[in-house]
């Protein structure tokens, strides 16, 4: 029987966890097409369903014990000889967005999995215990609220009346095995794990183009999210000459040059876009008298967040002078940064730099349900390349061999932390 500190043959190979992640590849896709085609496993739907069962099943026959806790959140567990010591929980999401690519969250979910049956298989001993976790509904695909499962585990409040894709939250919840009526149950208490570790791909072009294999993530980014409204005033588009108009649409195309230009005039990573506008009217022969549009704003920096917010203010002030146009601009929401732990990012480079592989930090621009673990404990991400920074595409792709490297990343990270 192996220690951890002795268990150099285990190792998760790279044609096992392609033959796995093609196996899940098949719930979801398009009748008919190959894996390049993609997957819709979304949230709470009958392919997520499958999914799920899919994942369950290889979390049994790695030798794990499964629950399935109020919020429909899987956990398979491997116990450690240390019951005094609080286990490692590690994981990632089975779920996708529609016409979603095979690499999304379920590389992690089934490099999780590998890990459990790999060291059952060696009889590798730990001195804590290992729990694989899939989060139920990590993907927006319920009424636009993200990392569902990941939310319950941390206590965020759900509104089980609120309708998505004809099901209410509950019903949805109760559809995958989950108690809406007990969702409090689902609440992870601090300390009831050692720490997280999350395996994803990158789903940006950073590892890529540095020929890096390993990507040890610094955090996940600051969320600011603002509406604006642009009241102008809507007449006929031909006998309203122009030094006369009040377009709701000028004021709007030129606040979003403005926050492009404010956002790339600062150093650093931080990104800002305009993804929503609706135009009223909306016809081709009248002015647009209103205009209603999103602002996000990332960075791992509140500070340079708040700078950036402010010099957006200070734009649309002089915008709605120059227009004649009446602007309005709220924060409607904010996701708090979440840092990886210190400790943790170095056991990953050193994991890394055992198995010979180049490392470099970098920000996770994208959502996960790490962010939410990192409230309740030590926290680290794992990132591998994606081929072209293409994600939530059919075209997201990532090399086997580099699935199988963040795996083994992962596996090494695991036994030093269990130890």
């Amino acid at each position: 029987m192996l220690t951890a500190f002795a268990a150099e043959g285990v190792k998760i190979n790279e044609t096992t966890i392609r033959a796995l992640i093609q196996g899940l590849s098949l719930i979801g896709r398009p009748a008919g097409e190959t894996f390049s085609s993609g997957v819709s496993r979304v949230g709470y739907s009958d392919e997520d369903l499958k999914g799920r069962a899919y994942v369950m099943d290889l979390m049994r026959k790695a030798g794990a014990s499964v629950r399935v806790d109020a919020a429909g959140n899987i956990f398979a567990s491997r116990a450690g000889s240390d019951a005094k010591l609080a286990p490692l929980l590690f994981g990632s999401h089975a779920d996708s967005v529609p016409e979603g690519g095979n690499f999304d969250g379920a590389l992690g979910v089934l490099a999780s999995i590998e890990v459990l049956r790999a060291l059952n298989e060696k009889k590798t001993v730990t001195r804590r215990g290992l729990t694989a976790v899939v989060w139920a509904c990590e993907e927006a695909s319920f009424s636009g609220i993200s990392l569902n499962g990941s939310r319950a585990a941390v206590g965020i409040a759900q509104d089980m009346k609120k309708v998505s894709r004809g099901l209410t939250k509950a019903e949805a919840i109760r559809k995958i095995g989950g108690d809406p009526e007990k969702i409090e149950s689902a609440r992870i208490a601090k300390g009831a794990y050692h720490a997280y570790l999350e395996l994803h791909i990158e789903q940006g072009a950073k590892l890529e183009r540095a020929g890096v294999p390993i990507g040890v993530v610094d955090g996940i980014v600051l969320i600011d999210h603002y509406e604006v409204t642009i009241t102008g005033e809507a007449n006929h588009a031909g006998t309203t000459p122009m030094a006369e108009r009040r377009d709701a649409m000028i004021a709007a195309a030129q606040l979003t040059l403005a926050v492009r230009e404010i956002v790339v005039a600062e150093e650093g990573a931080q990104v800002g876009t305009v993804g929503h506008i609706e135009v009223s009217p909306n016809a081709m022969n009248v002015i647009p008298g209103r205009v209603e549009m999103s602002i996000e704003l990332r960075d791992l920096s509140t500070g340079k967040l708040e700078k950036l917010g402010e010099r957006i203010r200070a734009r649309v002030r002089a915008i709605a002078a120059e227009t004649k146009t009446e602007i309005t601009i709220t924060m409607s929401g904010r996701n708090d940064p979440a840092l990886a732990d210190a400790k943790i990012q170095t056991l990953i480079e050193k994991s890394a730099a055992e198995l010979g592989l180049r490392t470099m930090h970098l920000p996770s621009g994208a959502g996960h349900d790490a962010q939410n673990m990192a409230r309740l404990m030590p926290m680290g991400m794992i990132f591998v390349p994606s081929i072209g920074g293409i994600s939530h595409s059919p075209r997201e792709l990532t090399s086997w061999a580099d699935c199988a490297r963040g795996a083994n990343v992962l596996l090494k990270t695991i036994l030093a932390l269990a130890s």
